[in-house]
């Protein structure tokens, strides 16, 4: 039977070629992005099989002008971003941690040519705040399958839902605005 490492199959080393480490993957090119404002192409284990047991991964992320890729975590993996074109709003979000540092929001203005690091398991983000350009980031993630969990779909689009009861009590709203929330993400997520 095949050897699985991290639940990918390795490959017989006396049948590797180029191929296993090598994906047209064109990320020079400009992506058509969704309904808030991004694009992420990412290049894992699942496009290129020689990055099995490597412990890195890329993406190219697109942002339209005002786009922004969402409060978001990577479960299993560090990323560390690079702006290559316009300009973003970044961030990430401490963990539960002992007052002072409880929560705390660390940000920046990134332009072209600037790095920033989101560790692994922070909830992040990025926001390009230009109306009118787009602008484009590289991410190396270090994790040959870093996943990815979108806080807002993960909350109020999961399936089946998470009781609204719950959602309430825990945001500290009104039960119709979590049943307004849960609408649109479910549309978005189950259609």
């Amino acid at each position: 039977a095949p050897v699985s490492v991290n639940g990918f199959v390795c490959k017989n080393p006396m049948e590797v070629n180029a191929d296993d480490f090598f994906k047209a993957a064109n990320l020079d090119k400009p992506r058509v992005t969704n309904k808030v404002g991004s694009n992420v192409t990412l290049i894992n284990v699942m496009q290129i099989a020689g990055l099995n047991t490597l412990g890195i991964s890329i993406a190219r992320i697109d942002y339209a002008p005002l786009g922004q890729n969402p409060p978001h975590t990577h479960p299993r993996a560090t990323e560390i971003l690079t702006v290559l074109e316009g300009t973003l709003y970044v961030g990430f979000v401490t963990s539960n941690q002992p007052a002072p540092n409880r929560n705390k929001l660390l940000s920046k203005v990134l332009n072209k040519g600037d790095v920033f690091v989101f560790p692994v398991g922070l909830i992040h983000f990025q926001f390009n705040p230009n109306p009118h350009q787009p602008a484009v980031a590289i991410a190396a993630l270090s994790s040959q399958n870093p996943g990815a969990i979108t806080i807002a779909n993960a909350v109020f689009g999961s399936d089946p839902p998470i009781s609204d009861d719950v959602l309430a009590k825990a945001f500290q709203v009104e039960k119709n605005t979590i049943d307004y929330l849960q609408a649109q993400f479910w549309e978005n997520n189950h259609n």
